[in-house]
C-alpha cells in the first residue's frame, strides 16, 4: 500500500502538469511603423494548430504545458520564430520586419499568409492596400471601391453609378464601415471616386456571405475599412500630385511607441484649372470635392489603448454663387481596447455619423428654393472576444443605434412669398445583442455558429398614415392618420438572425465550405435610378414599410497548390431569398412626398449564381481571374403583371482579369480587363401619336424588358520607381511615377438608351440615343512621394 501511495504521489503531479494549460497573448505589429497587423498568423508546426490576430493586432493562444516553437508570419514580412516554454501565462508583443522587396506580392487572400483552403472564412475577400495601389485607375488615382469591383460577385452598372452591387444586391443593401462608423454615400464626383483616401487606409475586407453575428443591418454585404493608426516610430510625409486632385498625408509619433497620429487630406482642382476657360466657373460656379481623414491613438498601458478617428468630406456642384447642390459625410469614432486577462479582449466603440445634402436654386432672395436633408446616427457598441482554448473562441456583445432622419427641410419663395414644404423628422432606436462561437471539432472539421437578436423601435413625435387597399401598382390614398408624442412608440419589430458556417478539410490544401445566414435591414434607400445622385432618400421601417429580410445559402470548394501555395482556386455557389423588397409604382413621386408610402410596393426577391476565382499570388507575373454567373430578380404585385423580372443591376456574365508584371527593379506594368453583360432597362412596347407628338407606352406593363449591350473595357498602367541611390548614397526619400490609360481602346459603353422624336414634329419617326459616360480613352499621369 505504501508503494502504491508513493507511486500516486509521484505520478499525479506529472498528470496535472500534462493537463495544465497556459496562454501566450499579445500584439503583432509592423517593426517599421508600429502599425498593428490584422490577420497575422501564429502557428505551432508540431501541433498543426495556431491562431490569427484580430482587427487590432491582438492574438491569444492557449496550449498544454510544454516547450513549443511559435512562428509569426504575415505576407510581405519576414517570418519570426520564437521558442517558448509554457510554464505560465506569457505576454509576448512582437514586431515583424517588412521584406526588402514587396514588388512580387499581390495580396487578395482569405487571411494573411494562411491559404484560403485552411481558413474558416468563405465569401470573404481581403484587399490589401499594396494591391490597390497597383491596379490601373481612372485618371491615375487609385481607388478602393473600383478595385473591389475586380473581385468575384462585385459589380457596378457602369461609369457614373454610385456605390457597388454584391451578389445581386442593391447599392443601399451594403453596409460600409469606416473605423466602425457607417458611411451612407461612398462616392465622390458622381461615382468616379470613393470617399476613402488610399493613403490613409490600412485594411479592407468585404463580406459577401457568412457574415459574423457581430454585424447586421444590411442584406447584401459588409465592407469593413480600417484606417492606419499613424507611424509611431518616426514622422513621414506621403502624397501625390495627379491629373484631377492632389493628396497629402502627415503621420508620426506624438510619443514614440506610445502615441501616434495621421492626418490625410485630398482636394480636386478641375474647377480651378478650368476657370479661365469656362464662363460658368468664372461666375462663381464650382465642381470639386475634398476630404480630411484624421486618427490618433494612445497606448495607456499594457492592457488599455484608445483610438480617436474622424472623416469629413464634401462635394460641391455649383452653377454660380447661389445655385447648385452639395453633399457630404462626417464621421467620428472613439474606441477603447481593454484586456481583462490573457484570454478576454474587449473593444468599446462610440460613433457619430452624418450624411447630408443641400440643394438651392434662385438668383435672388425673392425667388428661390432651398432643400436640406440628412441622416444622423449615434452608436454605442461593446464587443468581447474570449479565447477559450486553441480550438474554441467565443465572441459576444451588443449595439445601440439612435437614428434621426430629416427627409426635407425645404421651402420655396415666389415673388417674396415663402411656402414651407418641409417634412417632419423621424426618430428610431435599434438595439442588438449577439453571440458567436468558432469551434474546431477535429483537424478535418470546423464550425462557426451564432445568433443576432435585433429590436427596432420607430419613435415619436410623428404621424402614422393609413392607406386604402387598391389595385396593386396604383397609388394608394390616405384614409386616416394618428399622431404620436415625443418618445412614444409608433411601431416595433423584433428579429432573430441565425448564422452558421462550416469547413471540411479534405486535405492539407483542399477544403469544402458552406454557410447560412439571415440578415435584416430596417433602413431603406429610396431611389429609382442607378446614376450617382446625392438626392437619394433614406427612410426607416414603419407600419407600412416592413423590414427587408434575406436568407443566403453558400457552398464552396477551395484549393491551394504550387510552391509556397502560390496558386489558389475557389468556386462558390450562392442562393439568396429576400422578403419585403421595395419597388415603385410607375410615375412614383419619391422626393419631398409626405405620402411616399403610398407610392411604394413590396415583394420578394431571389439572387443566385456561381463565382469562380483563380489567383497567382507571387512571382514576377501575378494576378487573378474572376468570373461570376448570376441572376437577380424581383416579384412584386403591381409590376410586370406579378411575374418575376430582372432588377436594374442584374448582370448574367461578369468576367474580370487583373495582371501585374515586374519588368525590372524600376519598371512594372499592370492591366485589367472587364467584360459584363448589359444591364436591364425598360423600353416602351408601343406609342400614341397625338397632335404631332409621339407618346411612348408600355402596353405589356413590363419592367426591365430589354438588356443593354455588353460592357467591356481594358485599362493599362506603367509604374516607374524613383532611383534609390543618388551620388553614390542611398536616398532617404521614395517616389514613383504612374502613367495609365483608362479605356485603352475607347469603347463607348452604354449607360442608358433613350428615345426621342426627330426634329420634324410632323414626322412619326423616333430615334434612339445611346448615352456613354466615358466614350474615349483617358490618359493620365501622377507623381507620388514619401519622405
Amino acid at each position: 500500500m505504501q508503494r502504491i501511495l508513493l507511486l500516486l504521489l509521484t505520478v499525479l503531479p506529472l498528470i496535472a502538469r500534462a493537463q495544465e494549460k497556459h496562454t501566450v497573448s499579445g500584439y503583432i505589429k509592423d517593426r517599421s511603423n508600429g502599425e498593428a497587423l490584422i490577420g497575422a498568423t501564429v502557428y505551432i508546426q508540431s501541433l498543426g494548430t495556431g491562431t490569427i490576430s484580430n482587427e487590432y493586432g491582438f492574438y491569444s493562444l492557449t496550449l498544454p504545458a510544454g516547450t513549443y516553437q511559435l512562428s509569426y508570419a504575415y505576407l510581405g514580412y519576414k517570418t519570426q520564430s520564437v521558442a517558448l516554454d509554457f510554464t505560465k501565462n506569457t505576454r509576448l508583443d512582437l514586431e515583424l520586419e517588412p521584406e526588402s522587396s514587396q514588388l512580387q506580392e499581390v495580396v487578395v487572400t482569405g487571411e494573411a499568409e494562411q491559404p484560403a483552403a485552411q481558413t474558416n472564412e468563405m465569401s470573404t475577400s481581403k484587399l490589401d492596400i499594396r494591391t490597390i495601389m497597383k491596379v490601373p485607375a481612372f485618371l491615375g488615382e487609385v481607388d478602393v471601391l473600383r478595385s473591389l469591383q475586380l473581385l468575384p460577385g462585385v459589380s457596378t452598372v457602369g461609369e457614373g453609378a454610385s456605390g457597388f452591387n454584391v451578389r445581386g444586391g442593391s447599392v443601399g443593401q451594403n453596409l460600409i464601415l469606416l473605423d466602425e462608423a457607417p458611411v451612407y454615400n461612398s462616392s465622390h464626383l458622381f461615382g468616379f471616386f470613393s470617399v476613402f483616401n488610399p493613403d490613409a487606409v490600412k485594411d479592407t475586407k468585404l463580406y459577401k456571405g457568412a457574415v459574423p453575428s457581430r454585424y447586421g443591418g444590411r442584406l447584401a454585404s459588409l465592407l469593413d475599412v480600417r484606417m492606419k493608426e499613424g507611424n509611431s516610430k518616426k514622422t513621414e510625409v506621403t502624397g501625390g500630385i495627379g491629373t484631377i486632385f492632389s493628396r497629402l498625408v502627415v503621420e508620426g509619433p506624438i510619443k514614440k511607441d506610445k502615441a501616434s497620429f495621421i492626418v490625410a487630406a485630398r482636394r480636386s482642382y478641375v474647377d480651378i484649372l478650368a476657370r479661365p476657360f469656362v464662363p460658368l466657373l468664372k461666375e462663381g460656379g464650382a465642381l470639386n470635392f475634398y476630404d480630411l481623414t484624421l486618427k490618433t491613438n494612445y497606448n495607456i498601458n499594457a492592457r488599455n489603448k484608445v483610438y480617436l478617428s474622424g472623416y469629413f468630406g464634401r462635394d460641391n456642384f455649383l452653377f454660380d454663387k447661389s445655385q447648385g447642390f452639395s453633399w457630404g459625410n462626417a464621421t467620428s469614432s472613439l474606441r477603447w481596447n481593454h484586456l481583462f486577462n490573457d484570454r478576454l479582449f474587449s473593444n468599446a466603440t462610440l460613433v457619430y455619423s452624418k450624411y447630408d445634402y443641400k440643394l438651392q436654386f434662385g438668383n435672388d432672395d425673392k425667388n428661390r428654393f432651398n432643400w436640406n436633408s440628412s441622416i444622423t446616427n449615434f452608436i454605442f457598441k461593446p464587443d468581447f472576444s474570449y479565447f477559450i482554448n486553441r480550438t474554441n473562441e467565443l465572441n459576444f456583445g451588443g449595439e445601440i443605434i439612435y437614428y434621426t432622419f430629416e427627409p426635407a427641410n425645404a421651402y420655396g419663395i415666389t415673388n417674396g412669398k415663402k411656402v414651407d414644404i418641409s417634412l417632419p423628422r423621424k426618430y428610431n432606436l435599434e438595439s442588438s445583442l449577439y453571440a458567436g462561437n468558432s469551434l474546431k471539432l477535429s483537424p478535418a472539421l470546423s464550425i462557426d455558429y451564432g445568433v443576432r437578436y435585433s429590436h427596432f423601435n420607430y419613435l415619436g413625435p410623428g404621424t402614422e398614415y393609413f392607406y386604402n387597399d387598391t389595385v396593386p401598382g396604383i397609388r394608394k390614398s390616405v384614409t386616416g392618420s394618428k399622431t404620436y408624442t415625443s418618445g412614444q412608440t409608433i411601431k416595433t419589430y423584433d428579429n432573430f438572425q441565425p448564422r452558421f458556417s462550416f469547413k471540411a478539410q479534405l486535405s492539407e490544401f483542399t477544403s469544402v465550405k458552406g454557410s447560412y445566414n439571415r440578415m435584416v435591414q430596417y433602413l431603406h434607400l429610396i431611389s429609382n435610378t442607378t446614376a450617382s445622385n446625392p438626392l437619394d432618400v433614406w427612410t426607416p421601417s414603419t407600419r407600412n414599410i416592413r423590414p427587408e429580410l434575406g436568407d443566403q445559402y453558400t457552398l464552396g470548394y477551395f484549393r491551394s497548390a504550387g510552391t509556397g501555395q502560390q496558386y489558389e482556386f475557389s468556386a462558390e455557389a450562392y442562393l439568396r431569398y429576400t422578403q419585403n423588397q421595395i419597388d415603385y409604382i410607375d410615375g412614383a413621386d419619391l422626393l419631398i412626398n409626405r405620402f411616399l408610402e403610398g407610392d411604394l410596393l413590396s415583394g420578394k426577391g431571389r439572387a443566385y449564381g456561381m463565382e469562380f476565382y483563380a489567383q497567382k499570388k507571387t512571382g514576377r507575373l501575378n494576378g487573378w481571374v474572376s468570373y461570376t454567373l448570376g441572376r437577380t430578380e424581383l416579384k412584386v404585385d403591381g409590376i410586370n403583371k406579378g411575374d418575376w423580372y430582372p432588377t436594374r443591376y442584374n448582370q448574367t456574365h461578369n468576367l474580370k482579369i487583373a495582371a501585374f508584371y515586374e519588368l525590372n527593379n524600376r519598371w512594372s506594368v499592370s492591366g485589367n480587363f472587364i467584360f459584363t453583360s448589359g444591364t436591364p432597362t425598360t423600353f416602351p412596347t408601343s406609342r400614341f401619336y397625338q397632335q404631332g407628338i409621339l407618346i411612348p407606352y408600355n402596353a405589356n406593363e413590363s419592367r426591365n424588358n430589354v438588356t443593354l449591350p455588353a460592357y467591356h473595357r481594358l485599362d493599362i498602367s506603367f509604374r516607374l520607381e524613383g532611383k534609390t541611390m543618388r551620388k553614390g548614397k542611398e536616398r532617404r526619400n521614395h517616389d514613383y511615377w504612374v502613367f495609365s490609360i483608362y479605356n485603352l481602346y475607347a469603347r463607348k459603353n452604354p449607360f442608358s438608351i433613350y428615345f426621342s422624336q426627330k426634329d420634324d414634329r410632323i414626322s412619326t419617326d423616333t430615334q434612339a440615343t445611346q448615352l456613354s459616360i466615358i466614350g474615349t480613352m483617358v490618359p493620365s499621369v501622377s507623381y507620388n512621394f514619401k519622405f
